[in-house]
C-alpha cells in the first residue's frame, strides 16, 4: 500500500478534510442559536472518534469498507453504507461549490449582478438598499442578492414545486462538471497527487479568512458583532436540543463516521504517532471555527 512522502501531506489532508463548509459555514449558525455546547461535546465526543478513527485505519491498513470486516464480520455493511453517505455529502457539498463558482465568474463585471435591481430577472418587490441611508422595507421585499440567486442562480420561478423542478440550468451543470472534473484528477494517483493538491486546498482557505476578517473588522459596527458573539447564554445548556445540535456539528466539523480519515491514516506508517496527529489537527479545525465566528459575526 501507498505512504504518504510527507508527514505534512498526511497532516494538511486530513486539515483540509476536516475544515470546510462545516466550519465557515454552519458553526457560526449552531454558536449562535446554542452558545458553548458545542466546546464540550468536541472534548468528550468529537476528540476520541477522531483518534479512533485514526488510530484504527493506521493498523488495519485498509479503507472504509474491508477494515469492518476484519473489527468485525457482521459489521462489513457498515462500511458500505459510509461509502453511500459519502456519495450523498459529495453531492451536495460539491453543488454548493458549483453555486460559488458561478459566483466568482458573475463577478467579473463592471457592476456587481446581485448588487441591484436593474436587471431582468429582478421583480417590483426587489429593494436596493446600497448606498442609501431611508430605505422602506416590508414583508414582501427582497434583497437584490436574494433574488439573484433564487431568480438568477436556481431560476426557481420556472419550478412548480418538487414535482416539477424546472430546466436544467446548463451554466450550473457545466460548473458541476467542472468541479467533479476537478475533484477526479486531484484523486487518481491516490495519495501522489492528493498529498500535493491539499498544500493549496488546506491553506488557501485561512487567507481567504484571513483578507474577510481585516476586511470584517473595518466595518461599522464590528465590535458590536464579536461582544455579540463571545458572550455565551449559559442557560441555554440546559436544553437538550442544544446538546443534539453540539453533536450533529461537532460530527460536521471533525468528520469522524464518513471513512474519510480511516482511508487518510492507512497511507500512514505503522509506528507514526497517531494520537499526536488527532491532538494537532483536531485543535487546529476547532480554532477555525472560532476564527471563522470572528469571520462571520
Amino acid at each position: 500500500r501507498d505512504k504518504w512522502s510527507k508527514k505534512l501531506d498526511f497532516l494538511l489532508s486530513v486539515v483540509g478534510f476536516a475544515v470546510d463548509l462545516g466550519n465557515v459555514w454552519r458553526f457560526p449558525y449552531v454558536c449562535y442559536q446554542n452558545g458553548g455546547a458545542y466546546t464540550l461535546m468536541a472534548v468528550f465526543g468529537g476528540v476520541p472518534l477522531f483518534y479512533m478513527e485514526l488510530a484504527l485505519g493506521q493498523f488495519h491498513r485498509t479503507g472504509a469498507i474491508p477494515i469492518w470486516r476484519r473489527v468485525c464480520p457482521i459489521f462489513k455493511g457498515t462500511g458500505f453504507a459510509i461509502c453511500i453517505i459519502g456519495l450523498y455529502v459529495s453531492f451536495y457539498y460539491n453543488t454548493i461549490i458549483a453555486w460559488a463558482l458561478y459566483y466568482f465568474y458573475s463577478s467579473f463585471s463592471g457592476t456587481l449582478p446581485w448588487a441591484s435591481c436593474d436587471n431582468p430577472w429582478n421583480t417590483p418587490n426587489c429593494t436596493n438598499y446600497f448606498g442609501k441611508s431611508n430605505v422602506t422595507w416590508t414583508n414582501f421585499s427582497r434583497s437584490p442578492a436574494e433574488e439573484f440567486y433564487t431568480r438568477k442562480v436556481l431560476e426557481i420561478q420556472k419550478s412548480g414545486g418538487l414535482y416539477d423542478v424546472g430546466g436544467i440550468r446548463w451554466q450550473l451543470l457545466l460548473c458541476l462538471f467542472l468541479i467533479f472534473t476537478i475533484v477526479y484528477f486531484s484523486l487518481w494517483k491516490g495519495v501522489k497527487t492528493s498529498g500535493k493538491v491539499v498544500w493549496v486546498t488546506a491553506t488557501l482557505p485561512y487567507v481567504v479568512l484571513f483578507i474577510l476578517l481585516v476586511r470584517g473588522a473595518t466595518l461599522p459596527g464590528a465590535w458590536r458583532g464579536v461582544l455579540f458573539y463571545l458572550r455565551p447564554d449559559w442557560g441555554k445548556l440546559l436544553s437538550t436540543a442544544v446538546w443534539v445540535d453540539a453533536a450533529a456539528q461537532i460530527f460536521f466539523s471533525l468528520g469522524p463516521g464518513f471513512g474519510v480519515l480511516l482511508a487518510l491514516a492507512s497511507y500512514n506508517h505503522f509506528h507514526n504517532n497517531c494520537y499526536r496527529d488527532a491532538l494537532v489537527t483536531s485543535a487546529v479545525n476547532c480554532l477555525t471555527s472560532f476564527l471563522s465566528g470572528f469571520v462571520i459575526f
